[in-house]
């Protein structure tokens, strides 16, 4: 018993686990799935990582000391000396910059690394946007053509239910040109046969011509009726088998633009052209998470490109600072070692003994001209710096207030034209049920039929505008939807 019951708690252990591991997966062939790839295989991207690690390698150049010198003199003939001979002379000299310049330029180099790094950020994010953007004009597209696909079905209903009206409108127009004959003939002897006396005919010659005339028009008009609304049928015909030419035509054109955009969107992943991405059956709504003025305090202290502007300008204050210490003397500190051999003509006790002189140099940076336009130079980068990061910043708010016109727009759009196509839809369906009992006309059908598809297309397209809006605000507020 107690077996039994470990069991199931077993299994619905192991159910538990199972069901919680296959929600924590990201459905395959999924958006996050493919901006995963984008953030890997992008070559803008990957560019901008492999520039950012470059500038890392700078870092140790920049704050390493100058290569020492290595001077050696021999001489081919020994040089005659009171001591000895001198065969060799050696000299070893390392210059050391002024205190802190070291550091300075280490400092600017790891800010432009940094730079770097943020371009590289804003290149992701960019990536990231383009291929929602794309992912969106994607489902934009096959929603429209299943869309045409559903309308064109209306449209060929309406075809069969017209070819039915026609056929039924010519079968009776056939048939009434008979009856009519019999009807004129009967009429014309009832006329000329009548019991009518001698002293009426008088008062009522003038009427009877006109009664065999009005007796004899019914069956003429029921077959100009007959052969008119076979005219006409076959004209609605015509009209609707128009319709659904135009419409397949579209079909196709709404084929060839979701080729194009697939190519679009494996080429931000790195794919071969043709290379098939899989939608979702339906285009639903994202959220934004967050308030519209959270997005922008977001955006002005989270944006990459003020970030890199940013440390632009503190490594420009930093090669300022590298400059002004560029001025200052260097110092070299050496050894000099002579190799010195002994002497046949000399009895010192110096003799054949080498020579070690310690040495120290320094620098005389006496011409300033350089070292002030250096100065200088740092300035007005700094001062453009500024000016870059300002427009910048107005060009985010700029782009700010377009991506919320545009998220409102479609937020609004969305739900008129959901509700207007809702409306056009029962409409639609209660004009097809007439137009069976040939009450409602054709052209009545057509018009609502294509404002129908008008409103699917804008419904569409309203979403689709809204879910870009939503990826706009957050490359603004640089919200990166895979983790870096």
């Amino acid at each position: 018993m107690k077996r039994t019951i470990y069991k199931k708690l077993l299994l619905v252990f192991i159910g538990i686990f199972g069901w919680l591991f296959a929600t924590s997966q990201k459905q395959p062939d999924s958006l996050y799935q493919y901006l995963v790839i984008a953030a890997k295989n992008n070559p803008t991207v990957q560019q901008k990582f492999y520039e950012y690690k470059a500038a890392l390698q700078k870092v140790p150049q920049v704050g390493s000391l100058p290569d020492p010198e290595l001077n050696v003199g021999v001489f081919i003939q020994p040089m005659e000396l009171v001591d000895g001979k001198q065969n060799a002379d050696i000299r070893l000299m390392q210059m050391f910059p002024w205190f802190g310049t070291l550091k300075a330029a280490k400092d600017e180099m790891s800010l432009m690394a940094k730079a770097k790094y943020e371009s590289f950020r804003d290149a992701k994010l960019q990536v990231f946007f383009d291929v929602k953007r794309s992912w969106y004009e994607l489902q934009k597209v096959q929603q429209d053509i299943l869309i045409s696909e559903k309308n064109l079905d209306i449209l060929h209903t309406v075809e069969r239910l017209t070819l039915v009206k026609f056929k039924t409108a010519a079968t009776v127009g056939n048939s009434s040109n008979p009856k009519g004959g019999s009807m004129s003939g009967g009429n014309t002897q009832n006329v000329s046969g009548g019991s009518q006396g001698m002293q009426t005919m008088g008062s009522n010659s003038a009427n009877q011509p006109g009664s065999n005339s009005s007796q004899a028009s019914p069956p003429m008009q029921n077959s100009s009726m007959g052969s008119s609304s076979g005219s006409s049928g076959l004209a609605d015909l015509y009209r609707i088998q128009i319709e659904i030419g135009e419409l397949e035509n579209n079909v196709a054109l709404l084929k060839t633009q979701l080729n194009t955009i697939v190519a679009r969107f494996n080429a931000y992943l790195n794919r071969t052209p043709e290379f098939p991405v899989q939608l979702p059956v339906s285009l639903l709504p994202d959220s934004l998470g967050l308030s519209l003025l959270a997005v922008t305090d977001s955006m002005l202290s989270n944006n990459p490109m003020l970030g890199m502007l940013q440390y632009e300008q503190q490594s420009l204050d930093a090669r300022k600072k590298m400059v002004t210490k560029m001025g200052y003397p260097m110092i070299g500190l050496g050894l000099n070692y002579t190799v010195i051999s002994k002497s046949e003509m000399s009895t010192s006790s110096m003799n054949g003994r080498d020579m070690i002189m310690p040495m120290a140099t320094v620098t005389l940076p006496i011409y300033r001209n350089k070292y002030n336009a250096l100065k200088s130079e740092a300035e007005l980068l700094k001062s453009a710096n500024k000016q870059n990061f300002q427009a910048t910043a107005n060009s985010l708010q700029t782009d700010y207030y377009a991506a919320v016109q545009l998220f409102k727009d479609g937020q609004r759009r969305s739900v008129l034209y959901n509700n207007q196509s809702n409306l056009a839809e029962k409409t639609l369906d209660i004009m097809l049920k007439s137009f069976s009992t040939s009450v409602t006309p054709l052209t009545d059908i057509l018009r609502v039929q294509q404002q129908l598809l008008d409103y699917e297309f804008k419904k569409i397209e309203a979403v689709v505008d809204y879910n870009t809006a939503i990826s706009w605000l957050q490359r603004l507020m640089a919200s990166s939807p895979v983790q870096e």
